[in-house]
């Protein structure tokens, strides 16, 4: 197979992969490394040290770089005291505890040098968003824990990769005989690394702020930025790039009034391309007799990540938190590795196997194990786990709105009222802002988007209302939750796309979906409805008031929206079957003052 071929093969197949693991709901790193073992070791297509030659190496580190920026742009420090104190604590002692207990393991099992065995230790600190959110989507812990959880990965992520950047800079520092030339050399990476991230941030950050890039180049501009500061931290100080590229990040993520999404959204996608790729490439360079030739004492050591390190982590995190038992066992079953330790481990074992660092080599196959071991297994029995342990959620009854328009914020509050959960996201900072004032839960951003995925809060959460005026955007959404809830939860108002001209043409099935209120009953009509003084009321169905009557009553203008049961469960009017309330029921309407009047 020729190298075109072979490159494009990746191409197609990291993508495929990620569909793959998309469809199954599964973390995308098994698809990918499944993959990446079939082409290479496996079939013997794949050999990208002799496809990439000497490329390999810059292709890799430009990939991580980019990697370690995106991933330290979701690092907010105001963000660690708002997730409570076990993830502040998962997240600084446990994160110490777990980097502390794992080098020492290491070095006394697998007989490595300090250096190396503290290198892995902090590789294998990191969960991360990639791994942590499909597996609590399929596992549907309690909220406070799915909270912990998710949170955990998202802060850790940037975090560990910057513990693991800082133990990988001082070992290159220390190859310096003198144990003081050591401690100037790594002085030096991190006077470079936080100089140079600094200034290029706040520079960054003063050229986006103020429009010097037009929008369309934005994106790309960022991009290039990057890269060239990666080049030129390296040129000033040896192997300085990672932490510059890092620190950089953290700094822009915390620079007030910089609006980052889009950047973060182009990141997201050209990530999402450059890990699938790099967990192809680099599993392919295993060897099945690498993994073999960690013997038994890997083995021991995964046992004791599994069953010693973790819990260990937790319950020493967990002191002054009203965590019950039950929690803290489930949380101490719940860390799989992910992609960003493979790639950076694969990276670090690259140059230090290049400067003749003894047992670097070794890394991969390690981490790699570790990353299998722990998504495989925790994947398959974390589920069970928690339902022996009854920390599960009940069946997700709430809402996820789309549009938090002035109407939907007020069938929201109501919503709310009834203990129905509802979550608003919208695209227009103003929407969001009012919606927060009025203490909805909201996400600001595109909800179908890789960042809404990994951040956004879907507990208690299984039905989706299309309720926004955005046509461009409405059937994307649609047809990503379609997969995500399952096709008879996902509702919408007609938008009027039915009227697109045949170009436009929208599909059969996006049109079914549009049923939500009733006949005829789109976005403008609502919004109407609503700036004409209608209001969200709760009516109660009882044996002297029958629906029958309450639709006579209200009149023909009424527009009943929801309707409650008695055993709290939310009903939906729509076009697609008759919903008839009982006694004991409570409908939730869009009724005018005039009607509210002549009802009275």
């Amino acid at each position: 197979m020729s190298d075109l071929s072979l490159l494009a093969l990746i191409g197609v197949l990291s993508i495929f992969c990620q569909w793959i693991a998309w469809r199954i709901k599964t973390p995308a790193i098994l698809p990918l490394l499944l993959c990446g073992l079939l082409l290479g070791p496996t079939l013997g297509w794949l050999a990208p040290d002799d496809l990439f030659q000497h490329l390999l190496f810059p292709f890799v580190s430009l990939a991580v770089a980019v990697i370690l920026f995106e991933g330290s742009l979701t690092l907010k420090f105001n963000e660690l005291k708002g997730h409570g104190r076990m993830v502040t604590h998962l997240v600084s002692i446990g994160m110490l505890v777990t980097w502390l207990t794992i080098s020492v393991a290491t070095h006394y099992l697998m007989h490595y040098g300090w250096d190396i065995s503290a290198l892995f230790g902090a590789l294998v600190v990191v969960t991360g968003p990639t791994v942590i959110a499909p597996m609590i989507r399929s596992i549907r812990p309690t909220a406070k824990l799915a909270n912990i959880l998710r949170w955990e990965g998202i802060i850790i992520d940037p975090l560990g990769a910057l513990l693991a950047v800082l133990v990988y800079e001082f070992i290159i520092a220390s190859q310096s005989v003198a144990f003081l030339h050591a401690l100037q050399a790594f002085a030096t990476t991190i006077a470079v690394g936080f100089a140079l991230g600094w200034s290029a941030a706040r520079l960054l950050g003063l050229a986006l702020g103020r429009g010097w890039f037009p929008h369309y180049l934005q994106n790309v501009a960022t991009l290039t930025i990057v890269l060239g500061v990666f080049a030129l931290s390296n040129a000033l100080q040896h192997e300085s790039g990672l932490l510059t590229i890092t620190v950089m990040g953290i700094v822009m993520a915390n620079t007030r009034n910089l609006n980052l999404e889009e950047i973060l959204e182009f990141k997201e996608t050209l990530s999402v391309l450059l890990i699938s790729a790099l967990f192809i490439i680099l599993a392919a360079r295993l060897n099945v007799s690498d993994i073999e030739a960690l013997g038994v004492a890997a083995v021991i050591l995964l046992a004791i990540i599994l069953f010693v390190v973790r819990p260990l982590s937790i319950w020493l995190s967990a002191l002054g938190t009203d965590l019950k038992f039950k929690e803290k066992l489930l949380l101490s079953w719940i860390a799989p590795r992910g992609i960003v330790a493979a790639a950076v481990s694969a990276l670090f074992a690259l140059k230090l196997e290049q400067s003749g660092w003894e047992n670097a080599g070794a890394i991969v196959p390690l981490v790699f194990l570790v990353i299998i071991t722990t998504v495989v297994l925790q994947s398959l029995t974390a589920k069970p786990l928690a339902r022996l342990l009854k920390l599960t959620e009940p069946p997700a009854k709430g809402f996820l709105i789309f549009g938090a328009n002035q109407v939907t914020r007020a069938i929201a509050q109501t919503l709310q009222e009834h203990d129905i959960p509802v979550r608003l996201a919208d695209t227009n900072w103003e929407n969001i802002r009012l919606a927060r004032m009025d203490n909805l839960p909201v996400y600001f951003g595109n909800p179908a988007s890789e960042h809404a995925a990994n951040n956004m809060d879907l507990t208690g959460i299984g039905r989706l209302l299309i309720m926004s005026p955005y046509k461009q955007l409405n059937p994307i959404v649609a047809m990503y939750y379609k997969d995500w809830f399952g096709e008879p939860k996902v509702h919408g108002l007609n938008g009027g796309e039915q009227d697109y001209r045949a170009s436009h043409q929208l599909s059969e099935s996006y049109k079914n979906k549009l049923n939500l209120f009733g006949e005829g009953i789109t976005y403008s009509k609502l919004a109407s409805l609503y700036f004409q003084g209608a209001k969200v009321k709760t009516t109660p169905i009882t044996d002297n008031f029958s629906f029958e009557e309450y639709k006579q009553q209200y009149g023909a203008r009424a527009l009943p929206m929801f309707a409650l049961d008695p055993e709290g469960r939310c009903h939906l009017f729509t076009t697609e079957k008759e919903l008839l309330p009982q006694s004991g029921w409570q409908v939730i309407g869009l009724v005018s003052p005039e009607q509210e009047e002549s009802a009275a």
